[in-house]
């Protein structure tokens, strides 16, 4: 089966339909005030609702509180949350929905650490450390730690993918996911139609090659 696409920080319904119609599995919405791509529950309800059946639409949170979450996911009509702080992912299990948990590769990173304190249904992306700007900062990665992670357990890679470098990153690390933001944007929250193009024809060479047709998705089959 393909790695599913996740397309963050979406602001604009004409990106997230550009996106989605190109092959996204995927949507993320940051609910972050601290985010240059802040987008209001009301605003991403009116996106979401617009969407092809079967894509997902993804809340990216920031050390915000579970009744927040709840009430974000319900107006927005999330399929799953993303947790992109500090928190401990069972302080959100009444959120009902399916939780994705970023964890930065610090330079003192601990694989082994992080696959045992994060339980298995709770997903893992794996995004590069920045404490202030919490993602989007456009910075790769280390493929051989993450690689090594996506044979233990379910990940999705983010950090600094492009349309140059998504090819080499999905053969190098073979993820379950990717998420890519900045590496598309024409500014933070604007989507590039010509990046976007570009990034889903990167993946799309090699995956021919493969012959593989149909990427199964991150999608929600009980939308409709």
């Amino acid at each position: 089966m393909s790695t599913r696409i996740k397309v963050c920080g979406v602001t604009r319904i004409e990106d997230a339909l550009r996106a989605s119609e190109l092959g996204a599995d995927a949507l993320g919405f940051v609910f972050w005030p601290g985010s240059p791509r802040f987008v209001d529950p009301e605003q991403v309800r009116a996106i979401v609702k617009a969407l092809p059946p079967f894509v997902a639409a993804v809340g990216v949170f920031v050390n915000q509180t579970p009744d927040y979450l709840a009430s974000v996911a319900s107006t927005a009509m999330l399929t799953a949350v993303q947790l992109h702080g500090d928190e401990d992912p069972a302080a959100y299990a009444a959120v009902a929905r399916r939780l994705i948990k970023a964890v930065s590769l610090s330079p003192d990173f601990d694989a082994a650490h992080a696959v045992s304190a994060l339980p298995q249904a709770v997903t893992m992306l794996l995004d590069a450390h920045d404490p202030i700007r919490r993602g989007g900062t456009g910075r790769t990665i280390d493929w051989q730690v993450a690689a090594g992670l996506a044979r233990m357990r379910r990940v999705i890679l983010s950090g600094g993918l492009t349309p140059g470098n998504v090819a080499k990153a999905q053969a190098a690390v073979q993820p379950y996911a990717m998420d890519v933001s900045s590496g598309v944007e024409a500014s933070p929250g604007v989507k590039d139609p010509a990046k976007l193009r570009a990034f889903f024809a990167a993946l799309a060479a090699p995956a021919a090659a493969r012959g593989d047709t149909t990427r199964a998705a991150f999608r929600d089959p009980t939308r409709t």
